[in-house]
């Protein structure tokens, strides 16, 4: 059954294929998607309790771990035999069992951030905000908020620990995507690229490692840009950026020839859109270029994961995503021109746009 469900929701995120259909009843599907909340829960529950740690050394039985790991061995044993079914663990003799390929990721510190992305999505605090999903729907208003009284942007700047897991969810959320964008735009023109909101600078190192000529500079909060020196020496990048603390509702660095907003529009409502777009258009440089980040719907009922990434945002931020035609009204009502959306080969495009 939870294969059934795994092989459900890879056809409901792949953005080239279309929704599941046909061999199954379409009762089925719905009880299977319904079901598929159990999968989420499971995973999250290794990722919390560092399972794929405690196996990397070597193959171990649920007795052995129950003790250091203090918990409860007949229930451990339990879950690492469905963690085998999903093929995050394998079974092998006595009860003890090792990390796939696919366990490997879990570990902390493995590429692409499965663990905090997985940790991220699972918390409680994340969470609770989908418990509201119905009220999202209803009033246009964030599950979020009404679960916490804030914002999300606003319960991260309280709790930083939480706001540097969200970092680095991103990180592994969109692992494929900086060095997709690096690789499908020429940036090598470009002087001065300015990434607004830029996080921890996961973006603009992609595209200053594959594009020698520029420099950059990375805008974001103080409580976000704190953590990106590491990552930016880690890149190999951290004597071309110059981190600047800020907020983008106030103002972004003037002259540059390139701002480059990644996952960031669709973060906000229009009118906040409106007024982060403004203070590019007022800084950016007459011949500047604005590069949007976003998952670009398609038209119809064509399966891609934006669609999905958009009831996050209902439920989750207050944002949206939005098609083409969208984002060049939106443009146009800041003062831009959208000349083209250039894909990638992630789930991303990059939406160009001119000064009008």
């Amino acid at each position: 059954m939870l294969r059934i469900i795994l092989r459900v929701l890879e056809d409901l995120f792949m953005p080239d294929h279309e929704p599941p259909t046909s061999h199954v009843p379409p009762h089925v599907q719905l009880i299977q998607m319904g079901q598929a909340g159990l999968v989420s829960r499971i995973v999250y529950a290794a990722a919390k309790l560092g399972l794929a740690d405690q196996l990397a050394p070597e193959p171990k039985s649920a007795v052995e771990l129950a003790g250091r790991m203090q918990v409860h061995a007949p229930s451990l044993h339990r879950l690492m035999r469905t963690l085998a079914s999903l093929g995050i663990l394998t079974e092998q003799s006595e009860q003890r069992f090792a990390l796939t390929d696919l366990g490997q990721a879990l570990r902390t510190g493995a590429p692409g951030s499965a663990k905090s992305t997985l940790l991220f999505m699972g918390s409680p605090w994340a969470q609770i905000g989908w418990n509201h999903m119905v009220y999202s729907v209803q009033t246009g208003k964030t599950g979020f908020e009404k679960a916490h009284d804030v914002s999300f942007f606003e319960y991260l700047a309280q709790h930083p620990q939480e706001a540097s897991l969200f970092s680095e969810t991103m990180v592994g959320f969109h692992h494929q995507e900086p060095p997709a964008v690096a690789a499908a735009y020429d940036f090598s023109n470009f002087k001065t690229i300015v990434d607004v909101g830029g996080a921890t600078g996961n973006m603009l190192s992609a595209v200053l490692s594959l594009h020698a000529g520029p420099r950059g500079i990375l805008l974001d909060r103080p409580h976000v840009v704190k953590d990106a020196p590491v990552l930016l020496e880690a890149k190999g990048v951290s004597d071309r950026i110059t981190v600047e603390p800020g907020d983008f509702f106030t103002s972004v660095p003037s002259g540059a020839d390139a701002y480059i907003l990644s996952h960031i529009i669709h973060d906000w409502d229009e009118d906040r859109c409106l007024t982060i777009l403004g203070h590019v258009r007022k800084a950016m440089d007459p011949a500047g270029r604005l590069l949007i980040v976003e998952m670009v719907l398609p038209p119809g009922d064509i399966a891609h994961p934006g669609k999905m990434l958009d009831m996050v945002m209902l439920v989750q931020l207050g944002g949206r995503e939005r098609t083409a035609s969208e984002y060049a009204s939106l443009l146009s009502k800041a003062g831009f021109r959208l000349t083209q959306v250039v894909p990638t080969e992630s789930a991303a495009s990059i939406v160009e746009a001119v000064a009008a």
